[in-house]
């Protein structure tokens, strides 16, 4: 974890590294103010030696102007550093999602990857500003204070050993008991983001179905859950104050004490006891910022290994070392293909599918909800890899191929329609960004959004909202299946993305497919048997095997789930 965090310190190892030298030097500098004043009182002070006044009084005037300057250049250096590593980290975890494949993502839910991207990721820059300045700090100070202490006066000094001694303990018993708290609170900030995204995500249906108050009650529980947990870590964290202030008045006490018959029995003088109180604050405020850092450490323990978890998680799916770089043609084998998305430990959704597609043929699938329809689709452009069998694409296994290239050549339109928040034609550049406004326009015309993108005050410059909110869903889809068609894909899939426009529409966009891009291979998924029965060769699916597989007039003499769907969907609206 530790490497794996320091990784990302990349260019910012530079600040980090001026942080500790100039809290070192300011902290020894810090030291001698001590002892100077030691010096000041009896040789300048108690002497009334004029001019031993001035010249410890100005030296000690120019160290405290060099400390402040070093503790100024300390907190600039540690901001950037801590800023930048902060910013290495997010930049880490988002480039490593980006490679994730779907089963990788699985393991994650949204609420969770937004939470290490932000929260876990502000307490690990907090622990490491506070780990390059204060635990550098705190140690060289106590140190050095504790080293003063005892060369003034041994038996004084000793005093600081056991108060030390004692406030180590003391604070490890509390660190230990508080860590499980904070292990348990910062996984449930997932459950509160995840909670705040799915009432804004889908605010629509809670308010159509007044379910304000149950959403409410379901962040409510969540917030509480992470309260109830900080509540009782830092009721642990509140005993650092007195058992610091025991030792404290403790120590002072015992100073006053034994200093005044130090001062009797003159073996210490006025001034060596004003230095020593010196020492002791110095030495109770290192052990306080050391309790500071160990909480701030204890808290962000369980963020770094949230966010180092994202940073080595490995995809499942890599291209091999010699891979392919062209897919010669847009034909798809299914050889004897068996999938579960637990990899062979989890029940089979796909079960022995041995299917054979030509380039260019148009291919319609259907099936009950459930029959494993996108699954299927999913394993052509390797979202998936099967459990055994292959996939074959232009007569290559999809294993041997360069990810990119194969998913550039498979051009899928989901079930879940997403636009991102721009314009229209930004939109539709995600398919092609060097695609000329003729091309978008050419595309749209295929997709049939040409039609109402026109009608728009701004055309093609129309800002879409994020989530595409201020557009219909048809439209969303066919927005959509024009970004997939600019990839000028060899295999073109569409799974059940003509839901939500009318069979008019979706018949006229199939009229363009079969026109305009013939040598396309084309998927249509559909729960419309309407939309699929004009396929060249449509494909039945029940409960992930193959029903059956033809033509339309073959299907109604040899599927009886097919015969089925025929009759409730067509025969039942022509008799309506």
């Amino acid at each position: 974890m530790i490497k794996t965090l320091f990784r990302q310190v990349k260019e910012y190892k530079k600040d980090s590294l001026m942080t500790i030298i100039t809290v070192i030097l300011e902290t020894c500098l810090e030291i001698l103010i001590p002892l100077l004043m030691a010096s000041l009182i009896d040789k300048g002070i108690e002497a009334q030696n004029m001019n031993a006044v001035m010249k410890y009084g100005l030296i000690m005037f120019v160290i405290a102007l060099s400390t402040l300057s070093l503790g100024f250049l300390a907190g600039k250096y540690a901001a950037r550093a801590s800023t930048g590593f902060a910013a290495n980290l997010r930049d880490a975890m988002y480039t490593n999602i980006q490679t994730f494949s779907f089963s990788n993502i699985d393991k994650y839910s949204t609420a969770g990857l937004v939470t290490r991207l932000t929260t876990d990721v502000t307490n690990v820059q907090v622990a490491y500003q506070m780990i390059i300045r204060m635990c550098i700090r705190a140690p060289i100070n106590l140190i050095c204070a504790l080293f003063m202490a005892l060369s003034i006066h041994f038996e004084l000094g000793s005093i600081f050993v056991w108060a030390i001694l004692f406030l180590t303990i003391c604070l490890a018993l509390i660190m230990m008991k508080a860590m499980k708290y904070f292990n348990n609170a910062f996984p449930k900030y997932d459950d509160l983001n995840e909670s705040v995204q799915e009432n804004v995500v889908g605010i629509r249906v809670v308010k159509s179905f007044v379910r304000e108050e149950f959403e409410n009650e379901k962040f409510k529980k969540a917030s509480e859950n992470i309260s109830r947990l900080f509540t009782k870590a830092e009721g642990i964290l509140a005993f650092n104050n007195p058992v610091m202030m025991i030792s404290v008045y403790g120590c002072i006490l015992l100073l006053s004490w034994l200093g005044a018959k130090a001062i009797v029995g003159g073996t210490l003088t006025t001034g060596e006891l004003t230095s020593l109180f010196s020492y002791i604050m110095n030495i109770m405020m290192s052990l306080m910022m050391l309790s500071m850092v160990f909480v701030m450490i204890t808290m962000s323990l369980a963020s770094a290994r949230r966010i180092t978890e994202v940073i080595n998680e490995k995809s499942d799916l890599v291209s091999p070392e010699s891979a392919l770089t062209t897919v010669k043609s847009g034909s798809i084998t299914f050889d004897h293909v068996s999938f579960s998305y637990k990899h062979g430990s989890g029940e089979p959704v796909l079960k022995d599918i041995d299917l054979h597609i030509h380039s260019g043929e148009t291919i319609g699938i259907i099936g009950g909800t459930g029959s494993a329809k996108s699954t299927l689709v999913n394993l052509i452009s390797r979202l998936y890899d099967v459990d055994s069998g292959s996939v074959i694409v232009g007569g290559e296994d999809v294993r041997n191929y360069d990810l990119e290239v194969l998913r550039n050549e498979v051009s899928v339109v989901l079930q879940k329609n997403i636009l991102f928040s721009g314009t229209i034609l930004q939109n539709l550049r995600w398919g092609n960004e060097d695609a000329t406004l003729e091309e978008c326009q050419e595309a749209c015309r295929l997709a049939c959004a040409d039609e109402f993108i026109q009608q728009f005050q701004d055309g093609y410059n129309t800002y879409i909202e994020q989530g595409g909110t201020n557009v219909s869903g048809g439209q969303k889809q066919r927005l959509c299946i024009a970004r997939a068609l600019l990839k000028k894909p060899k295999i073109l899939i569409l799974d059940d993305s003509t839901s939500a426009v009318d069979t008019a529409t979706d018949a006229s966009i199939q009229r363009s497919f079969e026109q305009r891009i013939p040598d396309t291979t084309k998927i249509i998924i559909s729960q419309r048997i309407s939309s699929v029965q004009n396929a060249d060769r449509i494909l039945v699916l029940n409960d992930g095997v193959i029903d059956g597989f033809g033509t339309h007039d073959e299907l109604l003499q040899s599927s009886d789930i097919y015969q089925m769907i025929y009759e409730t969907q067509i025969k039942g609206r022509e008799e309506a």
